[in-house]
């Protein structure tokens, strides 16, 4: 039996097509991979092609090593020899041996983000560059954008015009470029450009590689930008035997440079293309393919195809809504401890989808609490997220002066020019005095040494101990508000305007919607409550290091994952969708296609089960908002979604009918004053002066017994709630 006989015909027509250029569109879980690498061998044992005459590209170390793993057990002798890389080790390893061609040492050195922060900085000062008004970040983000599209320092210069900021940013990527060249180091972004302008440099070179790789291959190429394009032109040029694989439907990395036209407009750049469409889905059960074909094709900016499979037709799609986000969380754990607890699954099956890192707040705490082992993919642990960090560092500074590692983190955040000479000498001091550093900065005027530095400490302080008074006399939310305004902490992210800077300022709103939530449920809500709570939930780390747990992630980080069981959270307008694309479903926006295809990504992660779900109101920003279903869960035909969601509505309706009822006869007078007869020494076991327990507000003094409409109305001044009114069949108070 030929190893080609498990290939279904159009995994076949894949793999022996081998002539010319390829275009196979490979929709989700229909075995790209497993037509990939039987190409190879294919290519390797039938075509007599030399190993080291194929190079195949990925995105990523975790893709090309299984590719590699495959490639391996397929090919019996040689298979070492292609070259299976991602893009960024496919050019270092080209730069290494030709990049001396541009004046480079061929022993250059690779910079990462903090590199490039700290060349940024440097050349910011150098410059004399504003960085309140030009961000570092920024910077470094808009020279990504114009590597990822080949614009060179020169040719931005050049285009500039007039326009004070363009120049201002030209100059600064002159520099940049500069500075790069001068320490022999090329950062990521350059890996790319610099072998392209290689390649258009030096003619020969390019020659040399496009005889070494006759065959080329390309995975995921939807997410390819344009200087990944073409590199990959210039290569295949020559011979022509290009093969790019990927799904026009799972292009979800716009804000990372992405061009999803490089796909579609694949035959327009290679007219002679062949294309195989791969859509047989060996993943999905029949409802689950039905209902993501159903929103996808409302896409237009798309190539024609849509997903079958043999496998069952399996359950519906349940779709939830509940009244809030708390209530969506409780039930998607429930629901899944309930079916590993019944042995119908492990918890490694389950995953938990969401838009937004900052929804995963929610999840982590209800899952915490539940006991069941998780992993966050994609992002960190909610709490130990640098700028959670920092406000819960300023909040514990102004709880408690003598924490000096909170002192320490925030003393520079935003920077106030404080240096680490300046610290260190506060430290001695306070070490001497056997101080918190906290209390040595208080007399940073009487430091030896300190000089005028202390006129850097003092504004500090000053905001310290005026956070403490409103910390005293405010709320919570309004404590923390204060602190993100008067520090400048909110408006650094803001101008930033970066991604990153987006989700830092959504999680610092969940974090004070954490807040609001703990304000509204404790029964004295202070500033150490609410940091012995986020403590409690912080410090938990009792999760065993096997493989046995559910997953947390953003739906870009699920992409090129599977699980028998999917959730799917936050199915709401404004939020899935993002209120950034556009509010109107009417309304035709390449942003919303994108989210519309994020969804479909997210739908084809299930094998087996499905579950949507959407809150009426969700806590954004410390703030309550009403969201309506999302447009994606509406585009889905109610044969493939849970029967259950109209019973729901009806059982909504009854409740909603049957509370309205209860709070009517609640609020009639049943019995006139006149006719209550029942004296104090009877009716109640307790009277004024008498000392009393409430199961919730504790112990106190009743003050006050009032004969009501239907009962005692009794005032109780309690020793921690403060003077309370409650009626004495509710209050239940027990004498002591």
């Amino acid at each position: 039996m030929s190893i080609y006989d498990t290939l279904n015909k159009e995994q076949k027509e894949a793999v022996f097509h081998t002539e010319g250029p390829l275009l196979i569109l490979a929709g989700a879980g229909s075995g790209k991979t497993r037509a990939l690498t039987h190409r190879v061998a294919y290519l390797i044992g039938e075509k007599e092609v030399k190993p080291w005459n194929i190079l195949a590209i990925t995105f990523t170390n975790k893709a090309a090593g299984e590719m590699r793993q495959r490639v391996d057990q397929l090919v019996d002798f040689g298979s070492d020899s292609v070259w299976v890389a991602t893009f960024h080790s496919t050019c270092v390893r080209i730069l290494r041996r030709y990049i001396d061609r541009l004046g480079f040492d061929n022993r250059f050195s690779i910079y990462d983000t903090d590199d490039q922060k700290s060349l940024m900085k440097d050349i910011c000062k150098r410059l004399e560059v504003d960085t309140k008004i030009y961000k570092e970040r920024s910077l470094l983000s808009k020279i990504s954008n114009l590597k990822n599209e080949l614009i060179s320092p020169e040719e931005f210069t050049l285009n500039a015009g007039e326009e004070y900021g363009q120049k201002r940013v030209a100059q600064i990527y002159v520099e940049y470029q500069k500075q790069l060249r001068g320490n022999n180091a090329l950062d990521f972004d350059d890996l790319i450009m610099k072998t392209v302008e290689l390649f258009r440099n030096c003619p020969d070179v390019l020659d040399a590689y496009q005889e070494r790789f006759r065959y080329i291959m390309v995975d995921e190429y939807q997410d390819t930008n344009t200087a990944q394009f073409q590199l990959v032109h210039l290569l295949a040029d020559k011979y022509r035997n290009l093969c790019v694989v990927g799904d026009d439907d799972q292009s979800i990395y716009r804000f990372r440079g992405a061009n999803i036209q490089n796909i579609l407009n694949f035959e327009q750049v290679f007219p002679d293309t062949r294309v195989i469409k791969l859509e047989q889905n060996y993943r999905s059960t029949r409802n689950i393919l039905n209902a993501a074909n159903e929103v996808i094709h409302h896409n237009r900016g798309r190539k024609d195809k849509t997903l079958w499979t043999e496998n069952e037709e399996g359950e519906k799609l349940a779709f939830r809504q509940f009244p809030d986000g708390f209530q969506e969380a409780e039930y998607v754990v429930d629901d899944i401890r309930k079916r590993v607890r019944d042995g119908q699954a492990d918890y490694r099956d389950h995953a938990v989808l969401y838009r937004t890192n900052a929804q995963s707040r929610v999840f982590e705490e209800k899952l915490i609490y539940a006991g069941i082992p998780y992993k966050l993919i994609g992002g960190i642990n909610f709490y130990a997220r640098k700028e959670i960090k920092d406000v819960l560092a300023y909040l514990k500074t102004i709880d408690n002066g003598r924490d000096d590692l909170s002192v320490r983190r925030i003393i520079n955040v935003p920077k106030r020019g404080i240096g680490a000479t300046t610290l260190n000498r506060a430290q001695d001091y306070a070490d001497a005095y056997g101080i918190s550093l906290y209390d040595a900065l208080m007399q940073a005027s009487g430091i030896p040494g300190m000089g005028r530095s202390a006129g850097k400490i003092l504004p500090f302080t000053v905001l310290i101990e005026r956070l403490r008074v409103l910390g005293e006399n405010g709320s919570l939310t309004e404590l923390m508000d204060y602190v993100l305004e008067e520090t400048g902490y909110r408006k650094e992210l803001e101008d930033e305007d970066t991604q990153e800077a987006r989700e830092r300022l959504e999680n610092i709103d969940e974090l004070i919607s954490k807040a609001r939530a703990y304000e509204d449920s404790a029964e004295e809500p202070t500033l150490s409550g609410f940091l012995e709570e986020v403590a409690l939930v912080a410090d938990i780390d009792g999760l065993e290091a096997d493989s046995n747990y559910l997953v947390l992630m953003t739906l870009h980080s699920a992409k090129g994952l599977e699980f028998p069981y999917v959730y799917l959270a936050g199915m709401e307008e404004g939020l899935f969708p993002s209120r950034l694309v556009g509010s109107s479903p009417e309304t035709y926006t390449e942003e919303m296609e994108e989210e519309r295809r994020l969804c479909y990504v997210g739908i084809t992660r299930a094998k087996k089960y499905l579950t949507l779900s959407a809150a009426r109101q969700r806590m954004i920003r410390g703030e309550v908002q009403y969201n309506q279903v999302s447009r994606f869960v509406a585009e889905i035909p109610e044969e493939y979604l849970d029967e259950k969601r109209e019973k729901e509505k009806l059982a909504e309706k009854v409740k909603a009918a049957a509370y309205a009822q209860a709070k009517q006869a609640f609020r009639a007078r049943s019995f006139e004053p006149k006719q209550f007869t029942v004296t104090k020494a009877e009716g109640l076991s307790y009277t004024v002066g008498d000392r009393v327990r409430h199961i919730k507000f504790g112990e106190g003094v009743v003050k006050d017994i009032a004969e009501g409409g239907r009962d005692y109305e009794v005032t109780v001044d309690f020793d921690r709630a403060g003077v309370k009114k409650m009626f004495a069949s509710f209050a239940k108070l027990t004498k002591i």
